[in-house]
């Protein structure tokens, strides 16, 4: 840092730095400026001038010599009061205050529990979202989990049986990979088992204790309160397989408090070989009971859309805290105006003080 005998300290460019804590102090400086006008309109009359005699120099080589000493002389006798008015003005200054403030923005959030519900059956490997239904859905679904913060996700996998593939995590590299590696030969059970995927998600969340890979630990932080749940269900097909029905394992998520999403993916096909065909009815349902919402992803850009949207609207509240750190400065101002003060009294008990001031 300069030294406070720096002229630095004057400079526009640190002064743009600064912030003032007490900002009415420095509007008494018009106040100052105009009382010293006033004084000096009132009193120029009765000023007293230095009359110098300099008849033994008005010889024509000394001509120059004495016009310029007047000319000093005269100017000199502003010295006394303009350093009183600098004396003040910086001790005003002072008294304002200029800081240097740094903040530091903390924004901390809890996150929220989320769970991926893949369909892998055979029937996901339809291209009328190219290049298959579930080579879309699930770079959707990595572009969905890079967009998330705080948040534990997991993945369970479902055809004829449901597997929990990843536990609730906050490794979004982890869970990323095991969306890459997802294809339709993972589960060989034929069908669709909707309900039992849902109750390997819900099972997944209502058990409160921490897993080896979750790596965001529980605080005891009283502002924090119980972590929000969703499912994301994302399947082509009706409920075709497995021991729990559909509607049931909705009304046991709600009795969670867990919120169900559910998105019908693609559109009804036919092949050489076989109908293909998207129902919408059991996953409207189960949205439903789950206080959640249902939507269709037709194509590739609605998908994006409908992972976008069920983005913006589970949202884990933020805190943010601000720290600031204050510099205070006025220490400077004040050196310099005490110092203009001395001066002003060294002044004072000059020839400036005593024949040209009153």
């Amino acid at each position: 840092m300069e030294p406070w005998y720096s002229l630095h300290w004057f400079s526009p460019a640190q002064w743009q730095q600064f912030q003032v804590a007490n900002p009415l102090a420095l509007f008494l400086l018009p106040v100052i400026l105009l009382l010293f006008l006033l004084r000096y309109y009132l009193h120029r009359n009765a000023q007293q001038r230095l009359n110098i005699s300099l008849d033994s120099m008005r010889s024509s080589s000394r001509g120059k010599r004495e016009q310029t000493t007047r000319s000093l002389l005269s100017w000199l006798r502003y010295l006394l009061p303009l350093s009183v008015f600098l004396g003040i003005a910086l001790l005003l200054v002072s008294l304002a205050r200029p800081q240097i403030v740094r903040q530091q923005r903390e924004e901390q959030s809890e996150g929220i529990d989320i769970m991926l519900a893949m369909d892998v059956s055979a029937s996901m490997s339809e291209t009328d979202l190219p290049p298959t239904r579930l080579a879309a859905a699930r770079r959707v679904a990595q572009t969905f989990v890079n967009g998330r913060q705080n948040d534990r996700i997991g993945l369970v996998i479902f055809a004829g049986e449901a597997f929990s593939l990843c536990p609730l995590t906050t490794d979004y590299s982890l869970l990323k990979q095991y969306l890459n590696d997802l294809n339709d030969q993972m589960i060989h059970t034929s069908g669709t088992a909707i309900g039992d995927a849902l109750a390997r998600c819900i099972n997944r969340m209502r058990n409160r204790s921490e897993t080896p890979t979750d790596t965001l630990q529980q605080e005891t932080d009283p502002w924090k309160k119980d972590r929000s749940k969703i499912i994301i269900l994302l399947s082509d097909g009706d409920n075709t397989a497995g021991n729990l029905d559909p509607i049931t394992a909705a009304k046991l998520a709600k009795m969670f408090n867990i919120k169900l999403y559910t998105i019908a993916v693609g559109r009804a096909v036919t092949s050489a070989t076989k109908a293909t065909t998207v129902d919408e009815g059991i996953l409207k349902t189960i949205a439903t009971i789950g206080n959640g919402s249902f939507f269709r992803a037709t194509d590739t850009r609605r998908l994006r859309a409908v992972f976008a949207q069920i983005s913006k609207l589970e949202k884990a509240p933020i805190r943010v805290q601000i720290y600031e750190d204050i510099q205070d400065y006025y220490r400077i101002y004040l050196y310099w105006g005490i110092s203009f003060l001395l001066f002003a009294l060294f002044l004072k008990n000059t020839i400036f003080g005593n024949v040209l001031e009153d």
